[in-house]
């Protein structure tokens, strides 16, 4: 997968890939990609199962144009495709009865931020609330369909939290930096309009005591691997 980036501020990482491969996606089926960016999970998504399609939402034109590029570089334009607009104001155009919502939405309150990330949308929640990407989430994926989010494991209460009641069958995956360290991120997986009780998933440490990816990350990051929940 080739991926342009903006030459300053915010650039994707392993968040996104990872994001993907927990998304319960099939052939044929439609993915919501909230807050798309440049376009790095809809693309590992479209990279891993072919005949899915992506539809993305993103605030920023101009991460939105380098998502366009990023589609037609990985000649998956015609099943992956960019909307510009805002989770608090979400355009007309954008579709709903999705079969899956997934997002990677900013990891810091306003309040919490410095002043160097103060603007940076895709770091700080600068417009919308993590209750907002929930919502709109909700509003917009058809009964019964996957809502998957990856964010920072201490604000995993407040995630559940917005989530609970209108979706449940909850499964919480913990992401480990390295074996015996505490999670500092989730991927969190529910299902619109169910009642299913919390699930806590084997999760998966990232790297190995030398720095190295562990075995079981390569198998997600490299070698095209999904979570098996």
């Amino acid at each position: 997968m080739r991926l342009y980036q903006p030459r300053r501020g915010y650039r994707a990482a392993i968040d996104p890939v990872l994001l993907a491969a927990a998304v319960a996606a099939g052939a044929g089926e439609h993915v919501l990609d909230l807050g798309m960016g440049v376009g790095a999970a809809a693309l590992c998504l479209a990279s891993r199962i072919a005949g899915v399609r992506i539809t993305g939402l993103e605030v920023q034109p101009e991460l939105a144009a380098i998502a366009a590029r990023n589609m037609v570089s990985n000649a998956v334009s015609e099943r992956v495709s960019v909307v510009v607009g805002d989770v608090i104001a979400p355009p007309a155009a954008l579709a709903t009865g999705f079969d899956h919502v997934m997002a990677n939405p900013p990891y810091l309150p306003r309040e919490r931020s410095t002043d160097s990330a103060r603007d940076d949308a895709a770091v700080v929640e600068v417009s919308g609330k993590l209750g907002d990407w929930v919502a709109l989430a909700l509003a917009r994926v058809r009964p019964k369909g996957t809502i998957t989010f990856i964010h920072r494991a201490d604000r995993l209460a407040e995630l559940l939290g917005v989530l609970h009641p209108r979706a449940g069958d909850m499964v919480v995956v913990p992401l480990w930096p390295r074996a015996g360290a505490s999670a500092k991120r989730v991927l969190v997986r529910a299902r619109a309009g169910l009642r299913g009780p919390l699930r806590l998933a084997p999760g998966l440490s990232l790297h190995q005591s030398d720095g190295d990816y562990t075995d079981a990350a390569q198998d997600i990051l490299r070698d095209g691997a999904t979570f098996d929940f």
